[in-house]
């Protein structure tokens, strides 16, 4: 059993809350990714996925213009570079979610999803687990 530090992401690209959901779709689309998180000086403030651009803003008629604050996830689960693995697919099932920040205190310092822990031998029965409970209808995902 590993440390997150050992598989999240480092260089993460996010956004602030100066861009509008059409800028973070195209952002998106150039860094063929479907998860942004927000931040404000550094400071983590939120997420912002594919789905919550759909659901959120087209399903609503809200416009592309509209601020990103507006449409991204406030709710943040969070894990800290010293987390396990273990206990970090256990949140992601837990909660639902494919994608996970990596802070310390409020700084975002890193990001893992569930495709890191499936390309990791030593992680990948915990990214079958993860994915069967994410997978599980019940909780909405729908949450600011």
């Amino acid at each position: 059993m590993g440390n997150i530090n050992d598989l999240m992401t480092k260089n993460v690209e996010t956004c602030s809350l100066l861009d509008n959901v059409f800028e973070v779709a195209v952002k998106m689309k150039e860094w063929n990714v479907g998860a942004v998180p927000i931040v404000d000086n550094q400071k983590l403030v939120g997420m912002i996925t594919d789905r919550d651009i759909v659901l959120r803003c087209i399903a609503e008629k809200h416009p592309a213009s509209s601020k990103v604050e507006e449409i991204m996830s406030k709710r943040l689960i969070t894990v800290t570079p010293d987390s396990t693995t273990q206990e970090a697919a256990k949140i992601m099932a837990k909660n639902q979610i494919r994608r996970l920040p990596v802070v310390e205190g409020d700084q975002l310092v890193g990001i893992v999803s569930l495709g890191d822990f499936a390309v990791d031998e030593l992680t990948d029965d915990q990214a079958k687990v993860a994915l069967t409970e994410i997978s599980e209808p019940g909780q909405s995902e729908i949450q600011h």
